[in-house]
């Protein structure tokens, strides 16, 4: 076969460097999206950000001097919105502030003029960054205690040893003879001594640390507890030493029968287990709490549900008109125009995806107003093409845009996707979405008699009574993402 050269059209669709970015941050979080933005602000210098989270801080000056770091930046501020002075007589200032302009052709400034905002002077105390005090972690609560009750040179070496082996929860995970044989001969430590060591670290509070397992936790704390009679104490020291799975199992019938005591005693006797904390250590943990700022707010404005943009966590950027002005001057300048053509692409693919988030939760929250007025048990079958077909949108689009992004309404903060769900048949021929189902499992389990709880066959039969046919195993699979133990474990004395 002769080799040949040909030329032939064809349409294909290519992703652009612009439409790349747009959807890498349409599919981004809150959390993510600032930490991309900090990242394009210190690599591209013609990008700037107006809502400096450190605006009205206090920072200490080169000097010493304390320098409300805010009225520097306000004055900034003021001084950019303001027109520069003129540089000479001839007036040349307006015309770079032209320029400037033109450079960014109406897309550098973006802000919210339209949307009220309280401004705080740096004299507020919550404008002021607070530090946070440092945690005591458990190691160190321990030696404290330590340091005060123990004199003895080598009683404390042992007990900081002991302190060392515990885990996050306050339990030694070795035994005694496994610590023994690990420690050199030379320091001729006796395994009664290391008995010793751990008796003194049990002492210490919180009460329960240094147990080797959950039984010997519950009952270090039980024997500590003021005000329990005798009779009750030693039944609950009974249980939790010899019969905790039984009473994990809430088999009262075979405890009541083993201890031979009535539903009274076995209730005293609980409640006294049920103050213990299984987890002593964990009072000390140093993880943090992750709070979730919502992407949107909805609210009841004149009957109507609306769906309104949380201004808080939309930066404000702008291209920075001091290189505007340079790069109109000098056209050639390769990198520059490079820059600013980025900036602009930054400035509008954020708008744009602010935008889309707030159309689509507009299109969810007209579908799911019942939600809204009524709560949970209201909610409607819905997809994600039904909303993809009412905003012209694709659905990995949508997909995109309710992945990691949350609502704050009047019944909680609930990310998008937890307004979307599959449906189950009723017998009038409608459908019901499988969120309003959970809900009224957890209603009717809410609502049930402790001594008697409903088994998963009972509360199907109950939800058939309602119109909604739903099996057994379903009701066992919806009880289960609720987190809602099975009948057996939640049945009381």
């Amino acid at each position: 076969m002769k080799q040949s050269l040909q030329l032939r059209t064809s349409q294909h669709l290519a992703l652009t460097p612009q439409l790349q970015q747009s959807i890498r941050l349409l599919q981004l979080s809150t959390l993510e999206l600032h930490q991309e933005l900090e990242q394009m602000l210190s690599d591209n210098p013609l990008l700037e950000r107006l809502d400096d989270p450190l605006d009205h801080s206090i920072r200490l000056l080169a000097d010493g001097a304390i320098g409300a770091d805010g009225i520097r930046q306000q004055g900034a501020s003021e001084d950019a919105n303001a027109p520069p002075p003129s540089s000479d007589s001839d007036g040349s200032a307006p015309d770079q502030n032209e320029s400037a302009e033109s450079a960014v052709n109406g897309e550098s400034d973006w802000s919210f003029d339209d949307v009220a905002r309280t401004g705080k002077t740096p004299d507020d105390e919550d404008s002021r960054p607070q530090l946070e005090a440092p945690v005591s972690t458990l190691r160190e609560h321990l030696l404290e205690q330590m340091r005060v009750t123990v004199r003895n040179p080598r009683d404390r070496a042992l007990i900081e040893l002991m302190i060392d082996a515990l885990n996050d929860n306050g339990y030694l995970d070795d035994t005694l003879e496994a610590i023994h044989e690990r420690l050199p001969a030379e320091l001729e430590v006796e395994a009664e001594e290391l008995s010793i060591a751990l008796k003194l670290l049990q002492s210490f509070d919180p009460a329960g640390v240094g147990a080797r397992n959950a039984a010997e936790c519950l009952a270090l704390q039980i024997r500590r507890f003021p005000s329990v009679p005798m009779v009750t104490r030693r039944m609950a020291l009974g249980i939790v030493e010899q019969h905790l799975n039984l009473f994990a199992q809430r088999d009262f019938g075979k405890l009541k029968k083993i201890l031979d005591c009535d539903d009274e005693d076995l209730r005293e006797a609980q409640c006294v287990i049920r103050q213990c904390n299984p987890h002593p250590g964990a009072l000390f943990g140093s993880g943090t709490s992750d709070y979730v700022v919502p992407d949107v707010i909805v609210k009841r404005l004149r009957g109507n549900w609306q769906v309104m943009l949380n201004h808080d966590v939309m930066p404000r950027l702008r291209v920075n008109a001091l290189y505007a002005n340079i790069l109109k001057q000098n056209k050639g300048d390769a990198s520059l125009t490079s820059q600013l053509q980025e900036a602009k692409w930054l400035i509008k693919n954020m708008r744009q995806r602010f935008d889309t988030i707030l159309r689509v939760a507009q299109a969810i929250v007209d579908r799911q107003r019942n939600f809204f007025s009524h709560g949970a048990v209201a909610m409607r079958p819905l997809v994600l093409r039904e909303i993809a077909d009412t905003l012209g949108l694709h659905e990995s689009t949508i997909s995109r845009v309710t992945t990691q992004k949350y609502m704050l309404t009047p019944h909680g903060m609930f990310e998008l996707k937890y307004f979307f769900g599959s449906h189950v048949a009723t017998e009038a021929g409608g459908e019901a979405s499988s969120t309003a189902i959970r809900a009224l499992i957890k209603q009717l389990i809410g609502a049930e008699d402790p001594k008697i709880p409903f088994s998963d066959s009972k509360i199907a039969d109950m939800l058939g009574e309602q119109g909604m046919v739903v099996a057994r195993r379903t009701v066992a699979k919806y009880r289960e993402a609720l987190k809602i133990p099975p009948v057996a474990l939640r049945k009381a004395l």
